[in-house]
């Protein structure tokens, strides 16, 4: 069942967003060679916290961490260690934040220092994927047209998007109906509405679209080896369009 939000909803789980925004913008100035992932997650936990917010990953499901950290081929899921990031790497960070009784989620991938060319490609591409797929969810589209509009740019860039995860929607549960893929044809599943809250998010191959979960049970990573890149905003329907209400001030 497809849940929409009232207002009162809307401004609660807004609150959790803006949580999940300032974390990762916080983020942003850690990310560089020589940092390691572990450190990464110990700040983010206490940030989320110090914000009024609780770290929604934290013991979902049994994962162990309080955010997602995935490395170079890891698509999503990978789990913080002491790993340390190197000069060229590139890092992708999920997260998500429970306050209010409201959940908010996003995801960047972030440059370590410079990077090959090919790679700050994948990365401009498949952000440019999500604010396509944003523009899309608007009322009266149905949810494929945010799918299809993902998987018409990245495979016409030459790259992959990935079929094993698919974006959710969001509210008082971290994942609720519907699934968004980011594949698909046009035109197909629930029409899009005022009031639904969605957390749209492309991972793109720069290879293949085929994954492989690690011995953790939880690291997804690329079949071919070939880099990944994932990008994610929670996203409220409106009258005037899709809001990010994720979006960094």
């Amino acid at each position: 069942m497809i849940i929409l939000k009232s207002p009162e909803e809307i401004e609660r789980i807004a609150k959790s967003c803006h949580i999940v925004a300032s974390t990762l913008d916080a983020i942003r100035g850690m990310v560089r060679p020589g940092i390691t992932t572990e450190e990464i997650e110990s700040f983010a936990d206490a940030y989320i916290r110090a914000q009024g917010g609780v770290p929604a990953f934290k013991g979902y499901r049994g994962y162990p961490a309080s955010i997602c950290t995935s490395m170079n081929n890891e698509v999503i899921h990978g789990i913080p260690s002491k790993r340390v990031l190197k000069e060229g790497d590139i890092l992708s960070v999920d997260l998500g934040v429970y306050s209010d009784g409201f959940y908010g989620d996003a995801a960047y991938t972030f440059p370590v220092g410079k990077i090959h060319p090919d790679v700050e490609r994948l990365l401009r591409v498949t952000e440019e994927s999500l604010y396509i797929g944003i523009e899309n969810a608007r009322i009266g589209n149905r949810v494929s047209d945010i799918s299809h509009s993902i998987q018409r740019h990245v495979e016409s860039n030459g790259f992959s998007v990935v079929r094993a995860f698919v974006g959710h929607g969001i509210g008082r549960k971290l994942h609720e109906e519907p699934q968004i893929p980011n594949f698909g044809s046009p035109g197909r599943g629930p029409r899009l509405r005022e009031g639904m809250t969605l957390a749209i998010e492309p991972m793109v191959n720069a290879g293949g679209y085929e994954v492989f979960i690690l011995t953790d049970g939880w690291t997804a990573v690329t079949v071919d080896g070939k880099p990944s890149a994932h990008f994610e905003h929670t996203v409220l329907v409106t009258s005037d369009g899709p809001k990010i209400l994720t979006k960094s001030e």
